[in-house]
């Protein structure tokens, strides 16, 4: 059985009352004439309190507002009856009490069957916490893009179709690229071809830090000009809603921790190095003591023989080639001893120039120079130094010989003086034409008993 239609009711009036916000309807003239029961609430006042009253009063009276919204450049409500249109204001009202509060009012137009507006309803809502949630959210994304703008490590993201979204600072600088830049470049384009998938792949790998993190990686990335730098990458994937919306990845140079690394290795290399040519030498001293012994009795008994002996003797000839190579010998010992021992060394000051000059006057074998051109470019200036002249007459005359042979005894030989720029410092080259050294031995044109000539020709001393 259907049960009765309700009574005819005043539906209007129950939905201007009904409604959440503290309301009012105004003439044209500024004056109310109706508010809804929130308003009334909200301020234990009576229609009376309202009705007939302008805006202007109830608003000083009510709202404790000292600056109304008619003060403003264009009142709202008189825009709103003036074009038939709603507008609204935000307004931040400081209170007598001290208190800051936010205000959203909206004025909307009722029109009559003629579509002129005869009053207009106006809805105050109290927006202060929604605005403080604002502020206070705010406030944290720019302390959160502070903070990562600030960090010296390198931080990016990019949505899942490899569209960039954040580049901090340090990321441009690392990269090359300025974020405002980036709109049209995909992400793979920071990274060499096929690492930006390996990288997503372990994002999505159980193995590797859980899924959806990637520990502390080792990368290569690739700058706007097409370096290759290698990084330390972390990165995470970013989900919403448990699907994937984009990734994130923080990146660390290691170019000057891997520089600092090799010059580590290398420092550790030179000591390894340093502690084998300590014991080198004192084998090799001990080796020349036990040789310099029997070698000095070889010496003084071939030469006794030799001066007994008749010039015209067919012994002769043998006798002068074992004094020959027993002095050889001698020679070797002794710089096995020079090595050893690390001889001391006696300086004075002397021309630069002069020290070349004579070295080459003291090359005994000038037949040497037979097929040899020699260009001297010496500096003009005088440049005196202050070293230990045999040794260095020594050094220019080891260097000289070792251009012949590379030569071949046929080619050009240039020798050259000139003093650096800092005028501290005189340098003396030697050049040839020769077949120079291999790209293998230049590491070890120090190490001593090093040689690449035939046996005989050469102790690398």
């Amino acid at each position: 059985m259907n049960s009765p239609p309700p009574p005819d009711i005043d539906w209007r009036s129950r939905v201007f009352d009904s409604l959440s916000f503290p309301t009012l309807v105004l003439k044209p003239d500024r004056t109310i004439v109706s508010v809804n029961r929130k308003l009334l609430e909200r301020f234990a006042a009576t229609e009376a309190d309202f009705v007939g009253k302008t805006c202007r009063e109830i608003f000083h009276r009510f709202f404790d507002d000292p600056e109304l919204p008619c003060n403003q450049k264009e009142c709202p409500l008189e825009k709103t009856f003036k074009d038939g249109a709603g507008h609204s204001i935000l307004r931040q009202i400081y209170r007598k009490d001290g208190m800051m509060h936010w205000e959203d009012r909206v004025f909307s137009p009722i029109v009559d069957e003629s579509g002129a507006v005869v009053y207009v309803v106006e809805s105050i809502r109290d927006v202060t916490r929604t605005k403080t949630l604002e502020k206070v959210f705010h406030d944290i994304r720019q302390l959160m893009d502070r903070v990562i703008q600030s960090s010296a490590s390198a931080i990016m993201a990019a949505d899942r179709s490899g569209r960039i979204l954040l580049m901090n600072r340090a990321a441009e600088d690392l990269f090359g690229f300025r974020f405002a830049n980036t709109r049209d470049i995909h992400v793979t384009a920071l990274y060499p071809p096929g690492t930006a998938h390996e990288i997503m792949k372990k994002l999505r790998d159980d193995k590797y830090g859980g899924q959806g993190k990637l520990p502390v990686t080792r990368f290569e990335i690739m700058t706007r000009q097409g370096e290759r730098i290698p990084v330390e990458m972390t990165g995470a994937i970013i989900y919403e809603d448990g699907k994937e919306a984009g990734s994130m990845g923080i990146y660390n140079d290691l170019r000057e921790r891997l520089a600092v690394k090799k010059k580590l290795q290398e420092a550790q290399s030179q000591l390894v190095q340093s502690d084998k040519m300590a014991s080198l030498g004192r084998l090799a001293a001990g080796v020349a003591h036990e040789i310099n012994n029997p070698l000095t009795g070889i010496l003084m008994y071939g030469h006794v023989v030799k001066e007994k002996l008749d010039p015209a003797h067919p012994l002769q000839t043998s006798l002068t080639c074992i004094l020959e190579d027993a002095n050889r010998c001698r020679d070797i010992v002794k710089n096995l001893l020079a090595y050893s021992r690390g001889a001391t060394t006696s300086r004075d000051a002397f021309a630069l120039n002069s020290l070349v000059e004579e070295s080459l006057r003291l090359i005994r074998d000038q037949k040497l120079f037979m097929n040899v051109t020699i260009q001297k470019e010496f500096g003009t200036e005088m440049m005196m130094v202050y070293a230990d002249r045999n040794r260095m007459s020594q050094v220019v005359i080891n260097l000289v010989m070792n251009a012949i042979d590379a030569m071949n005894r046929n080619g050009i030989l240039t020798l050259k003086t000139y003093r650096m720029p800092d005028l501290e410092t005189a340098c003396i080259e030697i050049g040839d034409t020769g077949c120079g050294i291999p790209h293998d031995n230049l590491d070890r044109i120090f190490d001593p008993f090093f040689t690449t000539k035939e046996m005989g020709k050469g102790t690398g001393l």
